[in-house]
């Protein structure tokens, strides 16, 4: 499988990564632990050796199952991790304070069985903490061998220009990833993000590539998304439906003329924009993880991509527009 760079050559990342929300019940559907190992092998069989999970995912069990699948291959693996949404009713069971985040990463390495985490993200942004307090800390546990690399997930460019230049201003170790919402039916990472990411050398990981499910194919009803109607309060909203039809009209045309199906055809759009370093899909079964694993590999050409740029280009809001309107002194990254 490609291979690309988090950051300025920092961490060697595949170009599809396993998420792992799925692993035992949940919103997301379950694997149990047999089937979360047996996931693990197929990935690993075919290069897949990168792994994303959180520590409110299914309670943190998520994480356990994750660990008991990579019993005896740590060594081949990336594991990437996430904390600070809430995990318990206490007053210091959320945020990226000093307290938490070290308490998070200690429950993290028991739950996965390991001494270190390979890339280490905060989950959201948290404004009740001053960003120099979250990033020394953050500097801390790298230094201390428990953390190498880190991210953030989820922020506004300020909240990640912010965090960046604290960490650059005082010698802490910079955010080299972003995960981050980016689809054909949700472009919004490119306004701002996306230039920010190529300015400061954080790349981007791409959760929900299929835009919840909507983009993969298979009719009008399969392409409503298996998560929507059972979790509509984790799903990225969708405010015009002729978007959705449009770009489904689109993948549908591309899959005819490449052989391929929407959902491949939509994960490699994305593999070919600037920033993305790896997709995160999301699976339930083993053939699903094979049919993802097929949008790599090859590259639509020019003309396909055209027509999906165009059919899920939607307009752009203030000072954007007016921005686009001096591309000699704003070039777009796109």
């Amino acid at each position: 499988m490609d291979r690309r760079w988090l950051g300025d050559r920092a961490l060697s990342v595949p170009v599809l990564s396993l998420g792992t929300a799925s692993f035992t019940s949940g919103p997301w559907s379950g694997n149990d632990a047999g089937a979360a190992r047996r996931l693990v092998d197929i990935c690993l069989e075919e290069g897949l050796n990168m792994f994303d999970t959180a520590d409110v995912y299914a309670g943190g069990n998520a994480e356990m199952v994750l660990g008991q699948a990579l019993n005896g291959r740590r060594d081949k693996v990336i594991i990437s991790t996430k904390a600070g949404l809430r995990t318990g009713a206490g007053e210091h069971d959320v945020g990226s304070s000093r307290g938490h985040l070290l308490t998070a990463v200690e429950g993290m390495l028991s739950r996965l069985r390991t001494d270190y985490i390979d890339l280490f993200q905060l989950h959201a942004f948290d404004a009740m903490t001053p960003v120099e307090e979250t990033m020394e800390v953050l500097d801390d546990l790298v230094k201390a061998g428990k953390v190498r690399h880190l991210g953030v997930s989820n922020y506004a460019g300020w909240q990640l220009m912010k965090s960046q230049a604290a960490a650059r201003y005082n010698g802490w170790q910079p955010l080299v990833a972003h995960q981050v919402y980016y689809s054909l039916i949700g472009r919004d990472y490119e306004l701002e993000l996306m230039p920010l990411g190529l300015d400061q050398g954080v790349s981007a990981l791409v959760w929900s590539p299929l835009g919840w499910g909507r983009l993969k194919g298979g009719g009008k009803h399969a392409s409503a998304g298996r998560h929507k109607d059972a979790t509509p309060d984790y799903a990225p909203p969708l405010y015009d439906e002729t978007l959705l039809e449009r770009v489904l009209a689109a993948l549908g045309e591309v899959a005819r003329d490449t052989g391929k199906s929407e959902a491949q055809v939509a994960l490699n759009w994305l593999l070919q924009r600037p920033t993305v370093a790896s997709l995160i899909i999301g699976v339930s079964s083993e053939a699903q993880l094979r049919n993802n694993m097929e949008a790599t590999g090859w590259e639509m050409d020019a003309e396909h991509m055209r027509l999906l740029d165009e059919a899920s280009t939607t307009p752009v809001p203030y000072p954007y527009w007016h921005q686009r309107a001096f591309p000699e002194r704003n070039p777009q990254p796109v």
